[in-house]
């Protein structure tokens, strides 16, 4: 099969592996008066593993494990990428498969089978998501969603508090941190949340728990915050009671373009660098400034159901169906931003008396020298931290804070 997979010609014989050559008193087991053979081919699966992507791109080829044309089309592209454009994976996955990844895919090179002399254009490592585990005085890990504290509460209630003391059918157990996995036993079954919480509100969490480089704790009480944002997204778009569209074609105000604008321009920066839960805010703080509009302007509702999408598509396409428009929320056009939109009308800036800060200003974008100066001294908060005192100079950083020195 794997001969025939790569278009070679099939050899009379088939190849013997090299655990062909033990002992026969090793390959057939007897048990039971009945003899068994050892499966001794292991390279299917590993090599199997290794050029997966390639396969994809032709899964009904009963020819080659990829044609010219599909291989070509979708493994050629312009330099100095190729092939898959991004790959992700935690540091542990990269070194144990993508290094043999990349050996197999130079070899199908070196026989002409592929056209690119690399697999992947871009590699981009996920930190890991880290969790309490719990030990018995053996040293023997115990499940953590079984971990009560002394009191009975569930563990998580009370991780990482200090002086806390938990246990485990009635065994006192030792807590500890480390990496979430099987071995640990603090591994959280993602069905568990999907059935309490919903499928998106789990993706949202995960990826708002930081940067996606970085390893994150998990910790169940934050996913309650994220869940209240979606129900919010909803109450936003949807009536409770009637379960009418709260979305009309009114035209936005001046002040709802600017915070639109600003919302596609900061979504689709970080989307664009990965930076998920930077999105996942900026979308946070749009929902928030929208809740006490009565009835969201069209404009407002489309652009903000398509950049919540990728996050948190159930949702997303459910309020894109609601909203009367037509195919996948997920590959409608992505809003663009408008310079126009992102003009400051006016900027606060902080006042410091002598160095230290005692009050905040708002003045037009394009004040001038003096008229800061004299917003700065007219602020009930400045007047009265300055007293009797005459002022000796003011320092005007554009932008940036206005500094009065007193004496």
């Amino acid at each position: 099969g794997v001969f025939e997979g790569l278009g070679l010609e099939v050899p009379d014989a088939p190849p013997r592996p090299p655990l062909g050559r033990a002992p026969e008193d090793w390959r057939i087991v007897e048990h039971q008066g009945r003899r068994f053979a050892r499966e001794l081919n292991t390279m299917p699966q590993w090599a199997g593993s290794c050029w997966y992507y390639l396969r994809y791109l032709d899964p009904h080829n009963d020819d080659r494990f990829v044609s010219e044309d599909a291989e070509h089309y979708w493994m050629q592209g312009s330099e100095p990428r190729s092939g898959v454009d991004l790959y992700v994976g935690g540091v542990e996955h990269a070194v144990l498969h993508l290094l043999y990844a990349r050996f197999w895919h130079k070899v199908l090179f070196d026989l002409c089978h592929v056209s690119t002399p690399e697999p992947f254009g871009t590699l981009f490592n996920q930190g890991y998501i880290q969790a309490y585990y719990y030990e018995d005085q053996r040293g023997v890990r115990v499940p953590a969603t079984e971990v009560t504290t002394t009191d009975g509460k569930p563990a998580y209630e009370a991780q990482g508090t200090k002086n806390a003391s938990f246990t485990y059918n009635g065994e006192p157990v030792a807590e500890r941190y480390g990496k979430m996995g099987k071995s640990l036993k603090n591994a959280v079954a993602p069905d568990d949340i999907c059935e309490q919480y919903g499928a998106d509100t789990l993706r949202l969490y995960e990826m708002y728990m930081g940067p996606l480089d970085q390893s994150k704790p998990w910790n169940p009480q934050d996913i309650v915050g994220v869940h209240r944002f979606l129900q919010r997204v909803w109450r936003n778009f949807v009536d409770d009671e009637s379960d009418a569209l709260l979305v009309d074609d009114a035209e936005p105000t001046d002040d709802q373009l600017k915070l639109l604008h600003k919302t596609i321009k900061a979504v689709t920066e970080a989307m664009a660098a990965m930076s998920f839960n930077v999105a996942i805010a900026k979308l946070i703080e749009m929902n928030n400034a929208l809740v006490a509009v009565d009835r969201l302007p069209r404009t407002l509702a489309e652009a903000f159901v398509r950049m919540l999408c990728p996050l948190t598509p159930h949702l997303a396409e459910e309020l894109w169906f609601r909203l009367g428009m037509e195919g996948s929320a997920l590959v409608a056009d992505w809003p663009e931003h408008d310079d126009k939109h992102l003009v400051e009308d006016t900027i606060e800036l902080p006042v410091q008396v002598n160095g230290k800060v005692r009050g905040r200003i708002q003045v037009p974008a394009d004040a001038a020298q003096p008229d800061i100066e004299a917003a700065a001294q007219a602020d009930p908060q400045i007047a009265a931290a300055i007293g009797d005192k005459t002022l000796r100079k003011a320092i005007v950083v554009p932008g940036r804070l206005v500094n009065l020195v007193v004496g």
